[in-house]
């Protein structure tokens, strides 16, 4: 299989992340006898200082042109008092616009080797953590219409949430599709006692819910939602929600699992071209200093193969990989534990690439 792949390596820790996952992909690409050719994109605060832009048309239709996107990490401090529309987030902003990217799959599972890293007590852990947030990408209060203006002399801020049908119904499929790869179970998560969105999503999910008699379906205001997460996480299978609960709770889903550098996501459209990106930011602090933890990156180039490439086998190897490799008791710096070895992000990258 020949594929081009958009590669952004943004800001920070970006391009160390980036260079290990390529060099799995590398490996995978050597022993199935796949192509893959990298196309190299500026997007974010790199961007903004070579060309002014935290994403130029020309970069925009280099992702277009692509099979898929891989994406490390944008922004810094260098940048944080630029203006709104200049900043480099709102690089990834248009990126998802622009891809017609609307869904975000986060899984948030913990790895065996690092229970003891989770925040959760041991007999909270012993259950298991495995589910998948489902975050509609491109609409609702982060899309909506920003404004602040002067009334009765005091600044007032107004922030739109906004959802058409056809986005809640497009999502819900998503969700629901999902759910049939894994345990069929489906909890939609809002505020509908309060919020005119959230019950036209619960509308919309009604009605969806017929087409999919095999998945079990649930709903959850998003604060009791919160408050299950770090209680009872193996409850979860299939989290849906809307952008802003969808970002909250998926950052708190990643801190249970020991670790925020473990974490891959993928962001959907319709179609199978995605662009897939670790959770974790650009953290400048440690950039340049071969601190990182790639294996995020590493698991966003498996889910690659798996959702645009169908590529499931190549996928499975990579993620037996990684298992292998903590198995054998290497860890990053923010992973570390007594008795393991602490590698380098250059010398996980190998270690990973290796157990291939």
């Amino acid at each position: 299989m020949n594929k081009t792949i958009a590669v952004i390596r943004g800001d920070g820790i970006g391009p160390e992340i980036v260079n290990e996952a390529i060099k799995v992909l590398d490996a995978v690409a050597a022993k199935h006898g796949h192509t893959f050719t990298y196309d190299e994109v500026d997007m974010g605060g790199v961007a903004i200082d070579k060309w002014g832009d935290p994403l130029p048309q020309a970069m925009l239709d280099k992702c277009l042109a692509a099979d898929s996107v891989l994406l490390g990490a944008v922004g810094g401090p260098k940048w944080e008092g630029l203006p709104g529309p200049q900043r480099p987030e709102k690089g990834l902003l248009r990126l998802r616009a622009g891809m017609g990217l609307y869904s975000n799959l986060r899984p948030a599972k913990l790895w065996p080797q690092l229970a003891d890293a989770s925040p959760l007590k041991p007999s909270i852990v012993e259950k298991g953590i495995d589910f998948m947030v489902v975050r509609e990408l491109i609409s609702g209060i982060y899309f909506g219409e920003h404004k602040t203006v002067e009334q009765n002399g005091e600044q007032v801020a107004t922030d739109v949430m906004l959802y058409a049908e056809h986005e809640i119904e497009r999502i819900g499929r998503i969700a629901f599709e999902t759910a049939r790869k894994r345990r069929h179970k489906v909890t939609c998560v809002d505020k509908a006692n309060v919020l005119d969105t959230s019950r036209l999503w619960r509308a919309v999910m009604h009605r969806l819910q017929p087409e999919y008699p095999d998945v079990e379906y649930s709903e959850m205001f998003v604060d009791n939602a919160a408050m299950q997460v770090v209680k009872d996480p193996s409850q979860f299978d299939v989290i849906v929600t809307g952008n802003m609960f969808g970002d909250i709770l998926s950052d708190e889903a990643s801190m249970i699992t020991g670790s925020i550098g473990m974490i891959p996501s993928s962001s959907l459209g319709d179609g199978t071209r995605g662009m897939y990106e670790p959770i974790h930011g650009s953290a400048p602090d440690i950039a340049g200093q071969d601190k990182a933890n790639p294996i995020g990156t590493i698991l966003s180039a498996a889910m690659m193969l798996r959702y645009s490439f169908d590529m499931a086998a190549e996928a499975d190897e990579i993620e037996a990989a990684v298992n292998k490799a903590l198995d054998d008791g290497l860890r990053t710096a923010d992973m570390m534990a007594e008795g393991c070895t602490l590698v380098g992000c250059a010398a996980m990258g190998d270690a990973v690439t290796a157990r291939l």
